[in-house]
């Protein structure tokens, strides 16, 4: 007799966020951690120009060496650019430092000097690693938190028409992306930035005609980027999402395992977790071939330019203008510009996923949350003229009127489809109704505080939920500040002795890796949080359906003592279930079409007098 609807119509998406309201939630959870974030950026300044020390001791070198005549320079025109290089070591050698009569120890302080800024850039490099930990990870578990809080505070009515699985890979993949992005690629990205922009500076320092030359690839590199930019975006965002669908087409796999089994359908089931999985292969190795491309761009430009300055130095030093070192410093200038340039194109992809991911979770968090300020004084629940509709376009209910007073029980009962489930919801002021009002003490229940709503009304379905956790936390969901007492008095009400038995008791580790607990237990737990929370009106939807015959007797006693003293609306899966309230309402097509005590229904001979002679018998 259950209604659980079944939507055959395409799962609803989140939302994802634009650019600047990623960007906003990320700096806004920043919070504290900036300061290591500018360190982060002073670290990578500092390691960028130890770098410049090799390309500039090794150019230096070159003319030193000239000067010396090693390598056969002897034989050269001496042409003004030697004796430049020869006036220069002859000064470093003034100064205190080798010179053209000493080429060893050129040799020697050149290496010192290079492995002391290699010692430098190490430094920065770990002491930047550090600190951006400091950084990232606070703030990456403050967005995965976020997101949690968002889902857990929306609603089920808003979260029900998505698919589990993108949620799921919203708070687990995507906030792994974004984890690893803030700890492996933003020091790349960082670091290959700033020695772009140092080295390029280097380069025209030590000619500006050799700069110009290097601005050569500026062009070729910008139009590298015009023709990545507008096609990775899409990509990536296409990328995610097929991971998303494939995440969830895995669990549903997972969760429904047993139904498959039950009905021989693990192949339909696996063909489209294939096809999920296929469709996520083949757009990573589209994205892969589309890296490829954009790197042979970039190895174009570097050779094309390299050459030029090359070339061009040639020219400058056959001309006496400046010395085989300073080509040769900047030559390995611009080489040095390679890695930085190309990591920051191969990297690009992980910084387009990461943001694709970031927007993923920026668009739950930017969710709008209801404003529900009111408070609810308790008193009768009165639903009217309560019309509801799915976004599908599926009605559920129709023009449905109800009062459920002060320790009044109603029971609900009607076949399939019949509205009940959504009935319940709507009472529990889990879903608004798309048409008419639904009050208790006079205030409606989708302008209540959330925490005023709990306080009053606690549902309990047949889907219940044990949580990774004691049995003890369990039950504290209901009430966090319970003490041991409290639980103690929770369990005995709902005649659930047996959690004394357990190897620890309330401390026993239960669900996932912990002690099992089988279906009735978890109901005779969910029941235990209801007379923990001690709400005036219990909503128990099939709250004992999942339970065996063995254990459907027990259920039920333990469902009539949290009832006891309370309001309660009870969608029953079992007539027996209705045969204790005080008035019971059957369901057809989304309306109440009748309404009585147990002994006035059967009286009536209409629906409900069917039902009972089809489960009680003649």
């Amino acid at each position: 007799m259950s209604d659980q609807r079944v939507d055959t119509a395409l799962p609803l998406v989140l939302p994802l966020a634009r650019p600047a309201e990623s960007f906003r939630l990320l700096w806004r959870h920043t919070g504290g951690h900036r300061a290591f974030v500018w360190l982060v950026g002073i670290a990578g300044l500092l390691a960028a120009v130890a770098g410049l020390v090799a390309p500039w001791m090794i150019g230096w070198l070159v003319d030193v060496l000239l000067a010396a005549g090693v390598g056969g320079a002897g034989g050269m025109d001496q042409a003004p650019a030697a004796a430049d290089a020869a006036t220069a070591a002859g000064t470093a050698g003034a100064a205190g430092g080798p010179s053209a009569n000493d080429p060893a120890a050129a040799v020697w302080w050149a290496a010192a000097a290079v492995a002391g800024a290699g010692l430098v850039a190490a430094a920065c490099a770990w002491a930047g690693q550090a600190w951006l930990a400091r950084a990232a990870e606070p703030t990456v578990a403050g967005l995965r938190e976020a997101v949690m809080d968002r889902a857990l505070r929306i609603g089920s009515a808003r979260l029900d028409g998505t698919e589990t699985g993108d949620l799921v890979s919203r708070v687990a993949e995507d906030a792994r992306e974004v984890s690893q992005a803030a700890t492996t690629v933003v020091p790349l990205v960082v670091q290959s930035l700033f020695t772009v922009v140092v080295s390029a500076a280097g380069l025209v320092a030590v000619d500006w005609r050799l700069g110009l030359v290097g601005l050569l690839a500026v062009p070729m590199y910008w139009t590298t980027l015009r023709w990545y930019l507008p096609r990775s975006g899409p990509i990536y965002r296409e990328e995610r999402a097929a991971f998303g669908t494939r995440a969830s087409r895995l669990l549903g796999g997972i969760t429904g395992a047993r139904t498959l089994r039950a009905y021989g359908a693990q192949g339909p089931e696996l063909e489209r977790i294939h096809a999920a999985s296929a469709q996520a292969r083949d757009l990573s190795i589209g994205v892969f071939g589309f890296l490829t491309r954009a790197f042979s761009r970039n190895n174009r430009a570097e050779a094309v330019v390299l050459g030029a300055i090359l070339g061009a130095g040639f020219l400058l030093v056959s001309a006496g203008y400046i010395t085989a070192g300073a080509v040769t410093t900047a030559a390995l200038l611009f080489h040095r510009l390679f890695n930085p340039i190309g990591a920051l194109v191969g990297m690009f992809d992980q910084v387009q996923s990461a943001g694709a991911s970031l927007a993923r979770m920026a668009g739950v968090v930017s969710l709008p949350l209801p404003e529900r300020t009111a408070r609810l004084p308790g008193g009768t629940l009165e639903l009217a003229g309560v019309t509801h509709i799915y976004d599908d376009g599926t009605p559920a209910l129709h023009d449905v009127h109800l009062r459920i007073g002060p320790g009044e029980v109603v029971a609900v009962v009607g076949t399939t489809g019949a509205g009940k489930s959504t009935l319940a919801q709507i009472a529990a002021g889990l879903v608004a109704p798309t048409s008419g009002t639904a009050r208790l003490g006079g205030v409606e229940l989708v302008e209540a505080d959330p925490g005023s709503l709990r306080e009053h009304i606690t549902m309990v379905s047949q889907e219940v939920h044990g949580f990774a956790t004691t049995v003890a936390e369990n039950l504290r969901v209901a009430r966090p500040e319970a003490d041991r007492a409290a639980l103690e008095a929770a369990l005995e009400s709902v005649g659930a002795g047996w959690v004394a038995h357990l190897p620890q008791g309330l401390d026993t580790d239960v669900g996932e890796g912990g002690y099992r607990l089988d279906p009735m237990q978890l109901q005779m737990l969910a029941l235990a949080r209801v007379a923990l929370a001690d709400p005036q009106l219990v909503v128990l939807d099939e709250a004992t359906a999942e339970a065996s015959s063995a254990g459907a007797r027990r259920l039920d006693v333990a469902a009539a003592r949290v009832l006891q003293g309370r309001s309660g609306l009870v969608v029953a899966h079992r007539l027996s279930q209705a045969v204790a309230a005080d008035r019971i309402l059957v369901m057809s097509a989304g309306r109440i079409v009748e309404s009585g005590t147990h002994e006035e229904l059967r009286a009536a001979g209409g629906h409900y007098a069917e039902l009972s002679r089809a489960w009680f018998g003649d």
